[in-house]
């Protein structure tokens, strides 16, 4: 997708923060792998004379989503990345993807750096971020993803979140949680746009488990073999008539080429942060386009921050299907950004104004934070 946005001189990073920030969570979120009762995540600060960018990074303290933990990405960005970065002055955003491009996967604390430059690249030009993605309008479709618990409290989570407008519920499964789960909540929501989202839990030889999947009519059935396994992917979609969208799998604009030229997916989900930014989600979500496959952004629990980054991206044409970027009271009690990020019968405004279009709230910020470290060039 080509470049819209007006050109500016190289833009120069004079210095950054990076904070620890911990949030706790309202409510307990469970998956197949874990539950989270709080979200820990990187923060970073970059600045070029009075502007700031912001990014957070999405991975888990513990690695049970992919391979990055918090401590590694720390230690990462205060000893490799930024020191990469600051008193460099860079064109364009992808010139940062490229300069790490070296360096062997790490894609999520590659992308925390990447995400605030472009931030403040976009807030250089005064211009939303979503203008110099490429990306249009005011706001987006937006689903939203249950956590693991009893039946009898999910299908009255399911009503609730229907009332709200929201246009899809996704349903976290796990072996023994996954049949009765989607008897229920189909037999008393018959029209409900509803996908189920495995987190790698079964392998092929629950194949005839998940072909039952195919009765309860799901928009997709998401990731639900092993993370790095496209090939079994592929093998499972031959089995099935559900639609199968990967995740975990996809880290790469390879990993998008492998999995659509061999028809182990035919829905992708592009999460930001997992994979290095979005220079990279921009190229996963061209080359979807290409095949005719649609994509959708996926959530991390991310705060505002992390959340108005999704929702910017999200407004390319090729995100049709909602995403995961819900309403933020949903997961926490105050977010770290002044503005609020609340969706209005399942529709998320897109944050008007330069950059991604949030400010942080300091006061709050600070209480939040559990380390924090300034450089300069």
């Amino acid at each position: 997708m080509p470049d819209i946005a007006p050109t500016r001189a190289d833009l120069r990073i004079d210095g950054a923060s990076l904070r620890l920030v911990r949030l706790p969570l309202i409510t307990p979120f469970t998956i197949a792998t874990g539950t989270m009762t709080e979200k820990v995540f990187p923060l970073l600060t970059l600045r070029s004379g009075g502007l700031e960018g912001y990014a957070e990074g999405v991975m888990d303290p513990l690695p049970d989503y992919l391979e990055e933990s918090v401590a590694g990405a720390m230690d990462l960005l205060d000893k490799v990345l930024l020191p990469q970065v600051l008193g460099r002055s860079f064109a364009h955003p992808d010139h940062l993807a490229r300069l790490f491009a070296p360096w062997r996967a790490n894609f999520m604390a590659r992308a925390t750096v990447e995400m605030a430059f472009w931030d403040l690249w976009a807030k250089s030009l005064n211009l939303p971020l979503q203008t110099v993605l490429g990306g249009q309008g005011t706001a987006i479709d937006v689903g939203v993803s249950l956590g693991i618990g009893p039946i009898a409290g999910t299908l009255d989570r399911v009503a609730q979140h229907l009332e709200q407008g929201y246009k899809r519920i996704k349903l976290k499964v796990k072996p023994g949680h996954d049949i009765a789960l989607l008897q229920a909540v189909r037999q008393q929501f018959p029209d409900a746009h509803l996908t189920v989202d495995a987190n790698c839990c079964y392998t092929l030889a629950d194949s005839d488990l998940i072909r039952r999947m195919d009765d309860f009519a799901l928009d997709y059935i998401e990731q639900p073999l092993a993370w790095d396994d496209i090939h079994d992917h592929a093998t499972l979609q031959q089995r099935l008539r559900t639609p199968l969208c990967l995740d975990e799998c996809i880290r790469t604009v390879d990993h998008a080429r492998k999995a659509l030229q061999t028809d182990a997916a035919r829905v992708i989900n592009i999460k930001v942060g997992r994979v290095g930014g979005h220079s990279a989600a921009r190229q996963i979500h061209d080359l979807s386009q290409s095949f005719q496959v649609p994509v959708w952004c996926g959530g991390m629990l991310e705060s505002g921050i992390g959340r108005a980054h999704n929702i910017h991206m999200s407004t390319l044409p090729g995100f049709t299907k909602p995403g995961d970027t819900s309403s933020a009271s949903r997961y926490f009690t105050r977010d770290i950004i002044r503005e609020p990020l609340e969706c209005v019968q399942g529709r998320m405004p897109v944050p008007p104004g330069p950059g991604i279009g949030v400010t942080l709230d300091h006061d709050y910020l600070a209480t939040a934070t559990l380390s924090a470290k300034d450089y300069a060039a």
